[in-house]
This record gives C-alpha cells, structure tokens and sequence, in this order.
C-alpha cells in the first residue's frame, strides 16, 4: 500500500502541471487582462491632471502627457491614444513584460513553496486572502458533506429494504421535488421566510458569527457560529442529498439481490446484521468513491451562490471575484490550491476504499 500511495503522489505532480498549463494558456490568452483594465481605467480618468491605478502594491502615475498622441498598434483593446513607453511600464508591473512561457515557469516554481505572490488589484498576499475567505468555504463544504451522507446514507438504506413500500414511494416523491429545486433558488426562499426577507426575523444572515463575538463565552460563541450556519447549510443539503440517496438505494438493492445475501438469511442472520454486516461493505464502495468530488464542489463551487446570497466571504466568492477582474495571482492561485487539494482527496477516496473492504488489494495496482 505504501509503494501505491508513493505513485500516486508522483503521479499528481504531472497531473497538477497539466492542469496549471491548460488553464494558464487559455486565461492568458482571454481577452480584459489585467493590462486592458488599468489602461481601461486610465482613459476613464483622462480628463484628470493625473490618472493613479494601484495593482500589487504598486503605482503608476499617468499624466496627460502620456494619455496623448501615443502608439496606435497596441496589442490591447482601448489602448489608442496612450504613449507606448508608459503601456510598457504597465506591463512591467503586472509582470507581461516577459514571455508567456517564462511567467508560466516563474509562477509555477514559486507555487512549489507555496508562494503565490500578492493580488494585482487589493495590495494583499494571496495566501492572506485565502486565509481569511477559507474559514468560511471549509464550515460550508464539512457541514455540508457530513450532513449529504449521514442523511443519504441512512435513508438509501432505508428505501432498499422498504423497495417498493409506501416509504419508499413518499420519500422517492420528496427526493424528486427537493432535487427539482435550484439550491439558489431555495436559498432565496429561506431568506425571504426565515432572515428578515418578508416574513420572519429567525436566523441572521452575513457572516460565519455575529461582530461581538468575541466577547460571547465559549457556549454562546458556538450557539452563535452554528446559528449563522442554519440557512446556508440548509439550502445546500437539500439539493444535493437526492443523487447519494438514489445511489445508495441502488446500490443496496444490487447487492441484495446476490446469493451470498440470500445464503447469510438462510443462515438464520437478521435483516439488520445482513444489511450492516454483509451488504453494508460492498454496497459502499460506489459511494465511497464519489465522495471526494461531491466534496471539492460542495466546497468550492456548489458555495458560490449560496456565498453570494447569505453574504459569506469564502473562496468561492474570492475566486468569482478574481475571474471577473482578472486578478491571475489570486485566480491561479486558488486554481492551484483546488486542484491540489482534489487529487489529495481522490487518494484519500481510495485508501477508504482499503478500510471499507480489506479485499482491495492496492499493491497489485500498476498505477
């Protein structure tokens, strides 16, 4: 097992490099770069005596002098009319000044140690920014993904062995409407009713905790944090716990129908050590497996919308925001951050494998 968890290690180093590649090619060559928006931003202030735009902690002043007669065949959209020197100056300061290929492998070794650099356009390290958004984005995605499979887990299960009952057709009923509802929409839904929307002034909404949570005692402090997280968490459940439930079903109703099951009832065994003891085993690999990519995108993709609407400052928001203004440090950064962290949890997915059922034999595994 440790020679196949040491090539999986090796293997994610190409993996995370490809990855990085294709993204970092096809961003750079998107059009609004961080160049095309401060030039944008300067002939907005053209009228001014003098245009100052700040981008990683650093200035470039612009005078009318610059934002004249300058070089028509800029490479950049609405950079007519600016002095080529001072587009040059420009690209220096967000690093353009050099070849793609030569920032790509600049980024890339300072990634190795974890060094990503400040953000072009709020004059903060990028690893302070996802510092302070990552508290959020982690209470989400865990209480989320623990809340998706101890619901979903226990209700398949359920349904598996009521097949066919009035249980199973209810609960089915209430799994095709809960899925059939946007979680954004739903989301709205709960702040209309229960945040001060229309209705009721229940739960708070903006923030993991209330501001004078520092002076609450440690059981006030987490009655307040676990208060904060009710809507949120609660918009996220519902529209994700349809497919695990399905898929837990299933999966239990394959295996029930083997013959080992029906050899373990002859046997005398009751249902509940059949189910648990015997099927409960193979039935959860299926699940087990997707568990790592039901995470991540709980964590830093299915949270953007429900971010946006509860206004929670997590990674999500922080890497919308980055797209938008094409801010590369904090874009690539958390790009690199999420897809590191994904093959780590695909590896850890199949190590649980191992403990779920000791047959898996990781080290006849070429790859």
């Amino acid at each position: 097992m440790i020679a196949y968890i040491i090539r999986r290690l090796l293997l994610m180093i190409p993996t995370l490099f490809g990855i990085m590649v294709i993204n970092f090619i096809v961003i750079q060559l998107a059009p609004g770069g961080p160049v095309e928006q401060t030039i944008a931003e300067l002939q907005g202030t053209a009228l001014d005596s003098t245009a100052r735009v700040t981008g990683g902690g650093q200035e470039v002043l612009g005078s009318q002098d610059n934002i004249g007669a300058g070089s028509g065949n800029s490479q950049y959209r609405g950079a007519r009319g600016l002095d080529a020197k001072f587009i040059a100056e420009i690209e220096r300061m967000y690093g353009f000044d050099k070849p793609m290929h030569e920032r790509f492998w600049l980024m890339m070794k300072s990634y190795v140690t974890f060094d990503f650099g400040n953000s072009f356009f709020k004059s903060r390290s990028v690893i302070d920014l996802i510092g302070d958004k990552l508290p959020v984005s982690i209470s989400l995605g865990i209480w989320t993904a623990l809340l998706i499979y101890g619901i979903s887990i226990p209700l398949g299960i359920a349904k598996a062995s009521r097949d066919g009952t009035p249980f199973d057709f209810w609960t089915s009923t209430v799994i095709i409407i809960g899925s059939a509802i946007p979680g954004f929409l739903f989301a709205i839904f709960l702040v209309v009713l229960f945040a001060g929307g229309t209705y009721w002034s229940i739960f708070p909404i903006g923030g993991l905790v209330s501001e004078n949570w520092d002076n609450f005692s440690w059981t006030a402090k987490i009655t307040d944090y676990l208060w904060h997280m009710v809507l949120p968490i609660t918009s996220l459940v519902i529209g994700s716990f349809a497919s695990l439930t399905m898929l837990t079903k299933n999966s239990f109703l394959d295996q029930i129908n083997l013959q080992y099951v029906t050899t373990a009832r002859a046997k005398g065994l009751s249902e509940q050590r059949v189910l648990y003891g015997h099927v409960f085993r193979n039935a959860m690999l299926i699940v087990i497996a997707g568990f790592p990519a039901a995470f991540v995108g709980i964590l830093f993709t299915g949270a953007l919308l429900t971010e946006i609407i509860f206004s929670l400052d997590g990674i999500g928001l922080l890497g919308w925001e980055a797209a938008i203004n094409r801010d590369y440090p904090v874009l690539f950064g958390t790009l690199y951050i999420f897809t590191l962290l994904g093959l780590l949890l695909g590896l850890i997915g199949d190590i649980t494998y191992m403990l779920v059922d000791p047959r898996i034999d990781f080290e006849a595994r070429e790859i």
